[in-house]
């Protein structure tokens, strides 16, 4: 009988941190990066996730021979903070590269909302991702992963047309209904299209639970969660997707809870057992068809309990700094200034509207603590003062171009 698939993901992003930018900045001062803020963080997450982890998973594939496999995506925001800062990290994922058993997804190369915004933009950063993927790694990505795994049936069409065969997404319970997500799907417009879904309970227990010893099933242990993964599967089901921020080793869940050495004995305790194998999304779209279409009519995400867009667009504040960020594409179509189109894309990362959130309960919770604001009003003013001085540059350049 054939073994069932889990399915490893890992999301690695860094955003590009804004500097605090005053309003007497606005028309004299352009540099928008808190560069020292940038480096700082991505050092300390380095030496606690990024390095010990890669070398984790390194030791892992050649223990098991190959029969481990994962999966990543990074975006270009992270990209270039690693070479800029710490080009170990470089090294380390091109040593996992080079074992084989790792698919490197395509993504939005700045971690944007560009599908929901302009399908233009969508398809340049994609590009751009596609190539850097291509030029660090040496492979050309045949999954996507769009920005926090938001997707609709519109933005699956787009991923088809630009020669994608693989997309992975959210579990969500509005979406999948009575269906499971524990099975292959296809997008209703493009059948040629695979669609993977992230198993969120599962995925949570590692990634937000792991730690909590208020948590009835802590601590969690490899031989426990097998035992999870296979209840998952016992009435159907032919392949789990785990799905999580990578950082979640070593950042989110530190080292002392015991998450590398569960992470460490999770694929031996697997193997052991027979039941199960690691893939990679793209040899899982291969293997198994399509049970049925999953009709995505309005974009969902992984993010906060509704599964939606609304970690983001949420609120007025969010939808107005969108709205004016976007409203200047086509200036910027016309100028088309390798400079202008880079502040562009860094001010399009997702995180900068995340910041703006305003939910309250469990999810405020969470985002307050990736919040380096102390509210989102804060987030939204010094958003907007940023941009309101890119849009000066913009409108000046474009004045004296025409």
């Amino acid at each position: 009988m054939a073994k069932k698939q889990i399915c490893l993901y890992f999301q690695v992003h860094q955003p590009t941190r804004l500097r605090l930018y005053r309003f007497f900045d606005i028309g004299k001062d352009s540099h928008y990066y808190d560069d020292f803020e940038n480096r700082t963080i991505l050092r300390r997450i380095a030496q606690k996730c990024y390095l010990p982890m890669n070398q984790l998973l390194l030791d892992v594939i050649r223990e098991q021979k190959g029969a481990f496999k994962v999966a990543f995506s990074i975006s270009g925001s992270a990209l270039e903070q690693f070479e800029r800062y710490a080009p170990e990290i470089l090294d380390s994922f091109r040593a996992l590269a080079d074992t084989g058993c790792v698919e490197f997804l395509g993504e939005t190369y700045y971690h944007s909302l560009s599908s929901l915004a302009s399908p233009a933009e969508f398809r340049l950063q994609v590009e751009k991702h596609r190539q850097a993927i291509k030029e660090y790694f040496g492979q050309t990505p045949v999954t996507f992963r769009n920005t926090e795994l938001i997707y609709s049936d519109a933005i699956g069409d787009m991923v088809s047309e630009m020669g994608f065969k693989t997309v992975l997404t959210e579990g969500a319970k509005h979406i999948l209904g009575w269906q499971s997500p524990n099975y292959v799907y296809c997008n209703p417009e493009k059948p040629s299209l695979k669609v993977l879904m992230r198993n969120s309970a599962l995925s949570d227990d590692i990634a937000f639970r792991f730690s909590d010893r208020s948590w009835d099933n802590w601590p969690l242990t490899a031989d426990k969660y097998l035992a999870w993964l296979k209840a998952a599967v016992s009435d159907g089901g032919n392949m789990i997707g785990l799905f999580m921020d990578y950082e979640t080793f070593g950042e989110h869940q530190k080292a002392e809870s015991g998450i590398f050495d569960f992470m460490r004995a999770l694929p031996g305790v697997v193997a052991e057992d027979g039941e199960f194998e690691f893939s990679t999304p793209s040899s899982i779209a291969r293997r198994f068809k399509a049970v049925s279409e999953i009709s995505v009519p309005e974009a969902i995400s992984w993010a906060d309990e509704e599964r939606d867009t609304s970690a983001w667009l949420g609120n007025e504040l969010q939808k107005d700094a969108f709205n004016k960020l976007y409203g200047l594409y086509e200036k910027l179509a016309i100028l088309n200034q390798p400079s202008m189109w880079n502040d562009f894309g860094h001010l399009q990362e997702s995180d900068h509207f995340y910041y703006m959130c305003t939910k309250f309960f469990s999810d405020g919770a969470v985002h307050k603590y990736f919040n380096p604001y102390d509210t989102p009003y804060e987030a939204f003013i010094n958003y907007m003062n940023v941009l309101s001085d890119f849009m000066i540059r913009v409108d000046e350049a474009l004045s004296e171009k025409l």
